[in-house]
């Protein structure tokens, strides 16, 4: 019987867990990867015993990291990359295989355990979850004010 067995929303190929649902799973010894980039996780990560960091872009050639013979739950901000994510593992031969619904960020507003490092909080004050560092600087529009 599989762990994730009677959990979630089936949609596809994918088994869609709520954060309580997930936290439960970890708590009887599913893996949580977070895919999310390192400058996402070092400010906050999820709070569970078997937990493995793993950005996108690099599971190409770190795929081999995750345990094939373990429950596996695959976590990104928001629940959307984290489904390619599976999609990319199923083809390599991962079948027990979920995905957080909502990410870190239904993780979060559902109060469940969370690592935050308030260091990394104060030296990136611009610091948002779901967009890049760069997000702020690039959204800037430079006006002639001369012009009339």
């Amino acid at each position: 019987m599989s762990l994730f067995e009677n959990k979630g929303i089936t949609n596809g190929e994918i088994i869609n867990l709520s954060p309580s649902e997930a936290m439960e799973c970890c708590k009887n010894g599913a893996y949580l990867v977070d895919i999310r980039k390192e400058y996402e996780t070092d400010y906050k990560t999820f709070e569970v015993e078997n937990l493995i960091l793993l950005p996108k872009n690099k599971l190409p050639e770190n795929y081999k990291t995750i345990p094939q013979d373990k429950p596996v739950i695959i976590a990104d901000s928001t629940g959307l990359s984290s489904k390619k994510a599976i999609m990319f593992l199923k083809e390599k031969g991962y079948e027990n295989l979920a995905n957080l619904a909502g990410g870190i960020m239904q993780w979060t507003r559902d109060n469940l355990p969370l690592k935050i490092d308030n260091n990394e909080a104060l030296a990136k004050p611009y610091f948002y979850e779901s967009k890049p560092k760069n997000f702020v600087k690039s959204r800037l529009v430079k006006k002639d004010f001369s012009e009339k």
